[in-house]
């Protein structure tokens, strides 16, 4: 519930920011110029999200007949969270992950790596699942395409504004003077840094909703821990060569663990919150649900 509000708050303090730094530089023609060209442009991102992502990462759709244990797990977990069981894809990386993708329940697709699936065992799999199609049912391939439209429409608008003063344009008796300058330059830096902060913070909050949701869905919040604790031990001992070669930046935030390390102030700028923090909530899910952490997970 938590996370759900905070998710709320961010996407109304995105409005914000976009409609009061629209309205400053370009009037109320500007502002929705720029607004709608970023939804046209992040609409067909999402819309086409699983096809691009899918051909992106070369990832292979699996039939039951090729992997009857994936199909099964995914069947039983999609049927327990009330959506249609999404298709299962497999990708050839050597980055044990995972990530699900679809504009929407009806078009999901759930994909795990060769890697994930050698160092993970079956209870390990399922948690990992629980929470690719919990993010499938919550929809948060839309969410995070209405954040990065209002983000991209805050970049652009600052984009104009920075060539407007460049060339002098945009200037009359009642926007003059040394103090309205400084005021517009320091939203031209500040707008655009504080809409990434903003839309990661999204980012990090869909990933605490997800755990919960999927470890709800699948009744083995213990199972996502562990398999969350391995896959993150597990990355920190990639050469970073490796995850530059197989991981894409800009998809970095689909991923159930991110693939690039971030210490300090580049925290900040994470898609994922620290796996630790995650673990430790799972952990008191389990506690809830059942009273105690049950023991045949090895933490």
């Amino acid at each position: 519930m938590v996370n759900t509000v905070k998710t709320v708050f961010f996407l109304a303090l995105l409005s914000a920011i976009l409609l009061v730094f629209g309205k400053l530089v370009g009037g109320t023609a500007g502002m929705i110029f720029a607004f709608f060209i970023a939804m046209g442009m992040n609409f067909a991102s999402w819309f086409f999200s699983d096809r691009i992502v899918l051909s992106m990462y070369g990832a292979r759709e699996v039939s039951p007949e090729e992997a009857p244990e994936l199909h099964e797990i995914v069947e039983r977990l999609a049927k327990s969270a009330g959506i249609p069981k999404p298709k299962v894809a497999i990708v050839p990386m050597d980055v044990p992950n995972a990530f699900a993708t679809g504009r929407d329940p009806e078009h999901g697709v759930v994909c795990v790596t060769t890697k994930l699936l050698e160092i993970l065992d079956k209870d390990e799999v399922e948690g990992v699942l629980s929470h690719e199609i919990a993010h499938i049912k919550n929809r948060d391939t839309l969410i995070s395409a209405v954040a990065a439209t209002m983000a991209s429409a805050i970049v652009m608008i600052a984009d104009m504004a920075k060539w407007s003063l460049f060339f002098g344009f945009g200037r009359d008796d009642d926007r003059d003077g040394m103090a309205e300058t400084i005021g517009l330059v320091l939203m031209i830096i500040v707008a655009p840094i504080a809409a990434t902060l903003i839309r990661l913070a999204i980012s990090r909050s869909r990933e605490f909703i997800a755990d919960e949701t999927g470890a709800k869905i699948s009744g083995k919040p213990e199972a996502l821990a562990s398999a969350l604790r391995k896959l993150e031990l597990y990355a920190k001992g990639l050469p970073p060569k490796v995850v530059e070669a197989e991981v894409k930046p800009a998809t970095s935030h689909m991923f159930i663990v991110n693939p690039f390390k971030g210490d300090g102030l580049a925290a900040l700028f994470s898609t994922h919150p620290p796996t630790e923090e995650r673990i430790r909530r799972l952990l008191e899910i389990a506690k809830k649900l059942f009273g105690k952490v049950r023991d045949f997970f090895d933490f």
